[in-house]
């Protein structure tokens, strides 16, 4: 069982996912008969039943758990949110940017996926990828289902177990990512902020953040002014030495900006994005985000004045639209 105890009182715990990285690692905080949760795992019957064996494990029942907390709406975090909801009566917070972002995408009426597919389009995605992409985020409601009553969680820091801990916004994997931070602890939860082997994906999504990664870096050195002495991620190792992962990451981006800048002659963006990922591998789920991934990078050269963008009138796809170019300044 994938248990950790960090200090008294305080559990890491993977939950299985049905994704590379094979955990998500949650947060349980416990005192005495009530308990504390920060994020909750992706809604599939390995998941649910890991978190039963966790409640026999540490002799929990799910009415101890009193308070939940999410980092952000992404479903391998908030996707058993609803379920985890029924079992304990819990409040479930999140911060308000990424509540209205999980109703946008989530909710029965949501046509976030016919957006998502119309930005494929527009960006030079062949029209049948479009529509697996399409399909692919449809089925992922199943996996977000009952949706939970969240709560905007305002205030600049909570208490968890009698300790302060401050809530951090640190925008750029999602526009409304939070960390927590305990001062006395030298403890970051830093949900997928910051992660250990692999980098975070910073994507530009519909009517999301139109350049989120120039805040995602910045939300790194905001992260690196706190004296932390670990960090505790949602994925891979707990990471030690977060100015120096911090450090890899900032490299990370601009190499990868450095390349797409050298890919773009007059591209699209899924022409950049089969440049830069290795393209014959990827999923409909996978390209979804190498295409996010990749028009992220390339906004930001937009705004870094590198890049200019712009229609071609005698380009068009399937459903002749025009597409988006790039080309360097």
């Amino acid at each position: 069982m994938n248990i950790q105890e960090i200090r008294k009182g305080l559990y890491r715990i993977g939950i299985p996912v049905p994704f590379p990285m094979k955990y998500v690692y949650c947060y349980l905080f416990r005192s005495g008969n009530e308990a504390v949760l920060l994020d909750v795992g992706f809604n599939y019957p390995k998941a649910k039943e890991a978190w039963n064996d966790i409640f026999h494990e540490l002799d929990l029942t799910p009415t101890q758990i009193k308070t939940i907390y999410l980092t952000h709406f992404h479903p391998d975090h908030s996707g058993l949110a609803g379920w985890m909801q029924e079992l304990t009566g819990a409040p479930i917070y999140m911060h308000l940017i990424d509540i209205a972002m999980f109703k946008r995408v989530w909710e029965e009426d949501s046509t976030q996926s016919i957006k998502v597919g119309n930005m494929s389009l527009a960006n030079g995605v062949p029209n049948q990828l479009s529509k697996d992409i399409v399909k692919h985020m449809d089925d992922l409601q199943k996996h977000v289902r009952p949706l939970p009553i969240l709560t905007p969680l305002n205030d600049s820091h909570v208490v968890i177990d009698g300790d302060t801990w401050e809530v951090i916004h640190t925008p750029g994997h999602s526009d409304g990512h939070i960390c927590f931070y305990q001062k006395d602890e030298q403890l970051l939860l830093v949900g997928d902020h910051i992660l250990d082997k692999i980098t975070p994906n910073i994507s530009l999504w519909p009517e999301s953040d139109p350049n989120p990664l120039v805040h995602y870096l910045s939300s790194l050195e905001k992260v690196r002014q706190l004296d932390v002495r670990i960090a505790l991620s949602a994925h891979g190792d707990i990471i030690e030495d977060v100015s120096t992962r911090i450090d890899e990451l900032i490299r990370h981006h601009q190499s990868r900006l450095d390349g797409m800048l050298g890919a773009v002659q007059k591209s699209t963006a899924y022409e950049v994005a089969k440049e830069t990922f290795d393209y014959k591998t990827l999923t409909p789920h996978q390209w979804r985000f190498a295409m996010a991934e990749t028009l992220a990078h390339l906004e930001y050269l937009v705004n870094d004045g590198k890049l200019t963008k712009h229609y071609v009138d005698e380009s068009v796809n399937d459903q002749n639209e025009p597409i988006h170019y790039y080309e360097c300044v």
